[in-house]
């Protein structure tokens, strides 16, 4: 077969995004204007919540929501290590203390009995991610911020169109924060939005953000210094077209996975992807496979060289953030979240997306399992 380069992510866009996109470089305005409003509009409706705040990321979107919330210097702020590093970072640059708990093995999500133990007087809110488009544990995690009178955020960067209990993903923090970059199913560039029903804090959150031509004379928001971090209407005009087909893009995805499935069933020494009781739908961010405990995270990352010698891309999923040296330097050691480690220790991202063929994903399959047999095959799962 052909073996060009198998990329993690190729963005799933058509003609409707390019005319939508030369619709907007031929208007009178790129700049964050009427079309990122109507992106705005149409993306709260499709959450049914009650405001969408269209942002230039997803980690400038965590960092306006505990700015809008006044998270500083001496609060705390529990999170899982087993995350992409933005959402710490946008913690980090407030000046609070990122505090780490460990994930539920089986989805990678924040356990709600390791969030409670950490919990202090210092602590301000818990943020919550659906790792690979797995949703957390929704219904005893807002028991727990309820109780302990904290804040829920939610980063819904990896899961759109995933549900919980009924509802979608995005439904469930006090905020909750999307990203558009790669390689999530709805993407137009670089881009984020931030869902409320909190009409404070959507307030705040978007004198935050940036201020418009006409209120540049505003003697009360003048009070604020903005980011000036809102979205172009040109990345807009991708995204509201991406949001329009996002059925479309998500059956697309869900193809892929089940080739996926298909070939991997007779993959000894491999987790199957799981799906908890309480979930009614996952639209994974990657196609992530967990080895067997008898793989060492030596003989995985061997296995991403192999994978890469064929020309297919292919990542560790994740680093946990308390090894990264901003965090390890607060104290953080290996052993301290010993889920956390040894799902990281053991994950790699397969190409994920919806220009894949069948072919290619039964040679991306039989390319591991070849390389799983020089590092350890037939390894326990468990």
């Amino acid at each position: 077969m052909d073996t060009t380069w198998l990329t993690l992510s190729d963005p799933d866009m058509s003609e409707i995004e390019a005319a939508a996109a030369r619709d907007v470089l031929v208007s009178a305005r790129m700049s964050s204007g009427p079309v990122t409003e109507g992106f705005e509009e149409a993306f709260a409706q499709y959450l049914g919540r009650k405001h969408a705040i269209a942002v230039s990321s997803g980690i400038i979107g965590l960092y306006l929501t505990l700015q809008a919330y006044g998270v500083g210097p001496g609060d705390e702020i529990v999170a899982p290590s087993h995350s992409f590093r933005e959402t710490v970072h946008a913690i980090a640059l407030t000046g609070a203390r990122p505090v780490f708990a460990d994930v539920d093995y089986w989805t990678g999500a924040l356990a709600p009995d390791k969030a409670a133990a950490c919990l202090t007087e210092r602590t301000r809110m818990i943020v919550a991610g659906n790792p690979a488009g797995h949703p957390a544990p929704w219904a005893p995690l807002r028991e727990l911020a309820t109780g302990a009178g904290v804040a829920l955020i939610e980063d819904s960067t990896e899961a759109i169109g995933s549900v919980y209990k009924g509802a979608r993903v995005g439904s469930f923090g006090d905020c909750s924060i999307f990203d558009f970059s790669q390689p999530g199913a709805l993407i137009c560039g670089e881009g984020g939005m931030i869902v409320t029903d909190d009409d404070d804090r959507a307030l705040a959150i978007r004198r935050l953000r940036s201020r418009k031509l006409e209120e540049r004379t505003s003697v009360v928001i003048g009070a604020v210094a903005p980011l000036q971090a809102s979205l172009s209407d040109l990345a807009s005009a991708v995204g509201l077209a991406q949001l329009r087909r996002l059925d479309v893009l998500l059956a697309r995805r869900k193809t892929i996975e089940a080739y996926y499935g298909d070939y991997f069933r007779s993959f000894e020494g491999i987790k199957d992807p799981y799906i908890a009781p309480d979930v009614d739908e996952v639209h994974w961010f990657l196609f992530v496979v967990h080895l067997g405990t008898r793989f060492s995270r030596s003989s995985r990352d061997s296995i991403i060289d192999d994978l890469k010698t064929e020309k297919i891309e292919s990542a560790a999923y994740s680093q946990p953030l308390h090894l990264q040296r901003r965090y390890f330097d607060m104290g953080y050691r290996r052993g301290d979240f010993f889920v956390t480690e040894k799902v990281a220790d053991r994950a790699v991202a397969l190409p994920f997306h919806a220009h894949l063929t069948e072919e290619q994903i039964a040679f991306i399959v039989g390319t591991m399992k070849d390389a799983s047999i020089n590092n350890g095959a037939g390894a326990a799962i468990y």
